[in-house]
């Protein structure tokens, strides 16, 4: 009776191993990932994958997205100021996500209107890297812990090298050059600031509008008008003076 006790102990101490080391391995998970993502641009992506399925599915050629992966200095300034200034300007400010907008979503909410997007560029390189299409709980809990990591491990300027050349641009055209040579017909060296704000400008819905399309008629002049100023950093902030008497 009593060995048999042990028996049914030991079973359950072994379950509850178990059940603590896949938890841990899924809590550090993130960390090699990030590390990756450090010194090399992810061969494909979660949703390139999913495009890919879509597109074969639909018989669409070919079935796997465009995509050409360059380095800084092999695209436009324009194009980095202009996605900071349509998608995410305190993208220097914030630690992945940005409260401000958060706040201005929730209160679009609150007057029945549709809920407005408020994901940073981190959030975004998450979710296209890892995750899948959705708005359930489950995948928001897992794109704002993978944020985290993302943001304590991989430099500023090296995420929105990766967003640039992992978004979405048009149906099939992922990263920054190929959207360049598709639209425009050119390097993504070659952008000018016109182009970079309306190739900016289709960002929140690559596949349903063209940079060449009203949408991104209406869009970028407003956002052409915000790539005047630098992007806000941390050091750039005004410091509070105290005066004395």
């Amino acid at each position: 009776m009593a060995s048999s006790r042990r028996r049914v102990r030991g079973g359950i101490g072994r379950w509850i191993r178990r059940v603590f080391v896949v938890i841990a391995i899924g809590l550090l998970l993130p960390l090699p990932a990030c590390l990756l993502l450090l010194v090399v641009q992810p061969p494909t992506t979660a949703m390139m994958l999913t495009r890919t399925w879509q597109r074969w599915r639909a018989d669409e050629a070919p079935a796997y997205p465009k995509r050409t992966v360059v380095s800084r200095d092999q695209v436009s300034p324009s194009l980095y100021r202009a996605v900071l200034a349509a998608e995410d300007d305190r993208f220097y400010l914030h630690d992945g996500f940005d409260f401000t907008e958060i706040e201005k979503a929730i209160e679009v909410r609150r007057t029945g209107r549709a809920m407005r997007g408020a994901s940073t560029i981190s959030q975004q390189v998450v979710k296209n890297v890892f995750l899948w299409e959705g708005r359930s709980w489950i995948r928001k809990g897992l794109e704002a812990y993978f944020t985290l990591w993302l943001e304590v491990i991989v430099p500023k300027d090296r995420i929105l090298d990766l967003y640039v050349n992992l978004a979405e641009w048009g149906n099939g055209i992922f990263g920054i050059e190929a959207a360049a040579q598709q639209h425009f017909g050119k390097s993504a060296k070659q952008l000018t600031r016109n182009e970079s704000a309306r190739l900016a400008a289709v960002l929140p819905a690559p596949r349903r509008w063209s940079p060449k399309g009203s949408v991104a008629s209406s869009r970028a002049p407003a956002i052409q008008s915000r790539m005047q100023y630098a992007a806000p950093r941390p050091e750039n902030r005004p410091k509070n003076r105290s005066t004395t008497q």
